[in-house]
């Protein structure tokens, strides 16, 4: 696994010891601050540049171009709400997605790593985490190309891991504006805000390719800009569940990817 992560930064096989637990620690205290934590170089560039132009081939010829109109929910059906409050404003997502059966086989190895998953169990202070097991929504590649972008939205997910491939020349930033809401207060005014472009304490973080990044998604609204310029933005994005064996419905398989298992 040495190969494709830089372990002696990150020891992620050795979590037991000295260094593991104080990269743990660290990780921890940057959910708790920040809502997030990053792993600078995480993925070796050499493996990205490797494996870049297979994925960059197969997102033009055989990606799902997921492009909808909707509401920072991703919820039309939303109650409690009039149809014309400002929280449900309409944005636009435009993206093209690779599933896990397309992915290069080096990132379903780091997806799959068991002390990848441990790790993150423990950061996340979880008994344990596992891999999905749907084949197509485990683990997907996406890209952004200039005029894209994955507009404001919450995850449904308590959180979410994400690997930066490549970075635009210009634009493709993700921006997020920290506990906007929470599981006691749905903040409609504050989500109002943002929707209107009023939010002050909207952040962005720029990452670079091998970048490793988790966030609390679920009570933070986030967007990727589009990028501006010929080099898309690609993504990986590993997900993870608290019980073993989960999986997509059919429609929300046919609705992200444009097919079923």
């Amino acid at each position: 696994m040495n190969r494709l992560i830089d372990l002696e930064r990150y020891p992620l096989h050795r979590l037991d010891s000295e260094a593991g637990e104080k990269l743990v620690a660290q990780c921890i205290a940057d959910l708790d601050r920040k809502g997030m934590f990053t792993l600078e170089g995480f993925m070796r560039v050499e493996v990205i540049d490797a494996i870049l132009p297979m994925l960059l081939e197969r997102i033009a010829q055989e990606s799902f171009t997921h492009a909808r109109e909707h509401n920072i929910y991703f919820d039309d059906g939303m109650t409690g709400l009039p149809a014309d409050h400002p929280a449900l404003a309409r944005v636009k997502t435009i993206n093209h997605t690779l599933c896990g059966d397309q992915i290069a086989d080096e990132l379903r190895q780091i997806y799959l790593w068991p002390r990848l998953t441990e790790f993150l169990a423990r950061v996340m202070q979880k008994p344990a985490l596992y891999p999905m097991a749907d084949p197509l929504a485990c683990a997907n590649v996406m890209g952004y190309y200039q005029g894209e972008g994955l507009n404001w939205h919450f995850d449904r997910s308590e959180f979410t891991t994400t690997l930066l491939l490549q970075a635009p020349i210009e634009g493709g930033d993700f921006q997020y504006r920290q506990a906007l809401r929470s599981a006691t207060d749905p903040n409609y005014d504050g989500i109002a805000r943002l929707m209107r472009g009023e939010d002050p304490e909207v952040a962005t973080l720029k990452l670079g390719a091998g970048d490793l990044n988790v966030f609390k998604g679920v009570d933070t609204a986030h967007r990727v800009t589009p990028p501006v310029g010929d080099q898309a933005r690609v993504i990986t994005v590993f997900t993870y569940y608290e019980t073993p064996g989960r999986m997509f419905s059919d429609e929300e398989n046919l609705g992200f990817y444009g097919r079923t298992n």
